[in-house]
């Protein structure tokens, strides 16, 4: 495809051909088939430099237990025992927060520096789904623009050495009576409707007065503005660890850092069926590990941001250095996303040995982004990925939502995917760029994809290179 800036589709149906492949088999089973392992060289030399850049957070060998200071846990409202915990912490110069096995009812919890929310086997925390719990209002991202609005269910703001473990339940309280409703219409809640409370307006006013460079402190959308908070933001911390939780049905995304450094994610559930429920989105982060996670979600498992529009052009701080590994992704709109809030760009990003599959997970790999949001994107790497069932194996699209409408070119160069096994797909590609923006320097390699019902379409790509690429058991040369 020497000097492709010319449209290529390909829509025809393949061949019947199917490679003996992993149907049918269990998700350890479809881990199994990975090839092995690759030495760290050449651009994945990287990974190894980033891994020894992240600080783990040094939280001082003292305990806090909601039991000691009165909680039963046997159901009631504990915001206060929360509280008196934290502000304990706090004035002892941090510590940990210990959640004994049970279940606790609770407000907003914001944490400190140096201070750890730990969570016992058994323990379970149940957010309150009472809006008015979550003002006053703070400095928060909301779609990739900052502005004021309600607490995020768990928050930290310009904190240093902060932590969420352990092996209990954090349960957001959302569902199709409570949070989501406010999304309007949606395809996961059948008593959905635009009427009545919505966000509709106050996101339509929150872009007109980004555009306007209108200040941060000026943009009040709390109460009112139904603007669903995230259940877990950590916002301008630096050394954040979060491990070994289950985060479920989250008002809006479940994990959103931002303007983090130095950010860890390991061994986390995230399982929230809701409109918008993302399972880890770091946003214009720096130096970041996700791995061994199970995402199931009813939007992106893991989309990487940097911001919305003027909104991130202003900041104009990229996510990068991040390392994705041994992850499993179930339902969500894609396995590892890029988008769609990523005007400051994303780059250097390594991706390996994960496995996705469901039948309702939508894309594998995906890219998007388009002419208002623009971003430079590059340095991707992902190796040594297996995707049982999927709709789209890989997807780079410059026409997401508002498309060419627009003054700011994505820059999107040097993608590089290999070792990558699909079972069942029914479309391998849809890879748009802009015939005057083209797509530069995709990469597949040693890859297969054992059955595709389409191969779908690859349109304004340059420098695309393919080697040892088979679908439904055909080499795989494109025009």
């Amino acid at each position: 495809m020497t000097g492709l800036n010319r449209r290529v589709f390909l829509q025809s149906m393949m061949a019947a051909a199917v490679v003996p492949g992993v149907s049918g088999l269990p998700m350890q089973a479809l881990a199994m088939s990975r090839p092995p392992r690759a030495q760290y060289n050449g651009p994945w030399a990287q990974v190894p430099q980033i891994l020894s850049s992240i600080k783990l957070p040094v939280i001082p060998a003292r305990d806090f237990s909601l039991k000691a200071l009165g909680a039963r846990g046997e159901g009631e409202d504990a915001s206060e025992y929360f509280a008196a915990a934290i502000e304990a912490c706090r004035k002892a110069g941090g510590g940990r927060i210990v959640v004994p096995a049970g279940k606790y009812r609770t407000g907003p919890i914001h944490l400190v520096s140096n201070t750890e929310l730990h969570l016992e086997e058994g323990a379970e925390i149940h957010f309150i789904p009472e809006p008015e719990r979550y003002l006053p209002a703070v400095k928060t991202r909301w779609e990739g623009m900052e502005m004021m609005g309600y607490s995020p269910l768990i928050y930290a703001h310009q904190a240093e050495n902060v932590a969420l473990t352990g092996k209990g339940l954090i349960d957001g309280g959302a569902d199709c009576d409570t949070w989501w409703p406010w999304k309007g219409e949606n395809t996961k809640c059948d008593n959905s409707s635009n009427e009545g409370d919505t966000q509709f307006a106050a996101r339509n006013r929150l872009m007109e007065e980004m555009e306007a460079g209108v200040p941060v402190g000026e943009r009040a959308y709390a109460e009112n503005s139904f603007l669903r908070p995230p259940l877990v933001q950590f916002y301008e911390c630096n050394n954040v660890l979060i491990e070994g939780v289950t985060l479920e049905n989250s008002p809006f995304w479940v994990i959103h850092p931002v303007l983090c450094e130095s950010l860890t994610v390991r061994n986390v559930t995230t399982r929230s069926h809701g409109p918008n429920s993302d399972g880890c989105d770091p946003e214009s982060c720096r130096n970041v590990l996700i791995e061994g996670c199970l995402f199931d979600n009813g939007d992106d498992c893991i989309a990487i941001k940097s911001g919305r529009n003027a909104d991130g052009r202003r900041l104009n701080i990229p996510t990068e250095n991040v390392v994705v590994r041994n992850c499993q992704m179930r339902d969500g709109h894609g396995g590892l996303v890029l988008g769609s809030e990523i005007s400051g760009g994303v780059r250097n990003v390594f991706m390996e040995d994960c496995v996705m599959s469901s039948p309702h997970l939508e894309r594998g790999l995906r890219i998007k982004t388009n002419a208002m949001r623009g971003g430079d994107i590059h340095d991707i790497y992902v190796r040594n990925v297996t995707i049982g069932q999927v709709k789209d194996v890989i997807v780079i699209n410059f026409f997401y939502e508002e498309g060419d409408k627009g003054s700011f070119d994505p820059n999107v160069y040097n993608i590089q995917v290999e070792n990558l096994v699909c079972e069942e797909a029914d479309r391998a590609f849809h890879i748009r760029g802009f015939e005057r923006a083209p797509i530069r320097g995709l990469q597949i390699s040693n890859s297969r994809i054992d059955q595709a019902a389409s191969l779908g379409v690859i349109e304004e790509v340059t420098g695309l290179t393919v080697s040892n690429v088979t679908i439904n058991g055909q080499a795989f040369k494109p025009g």
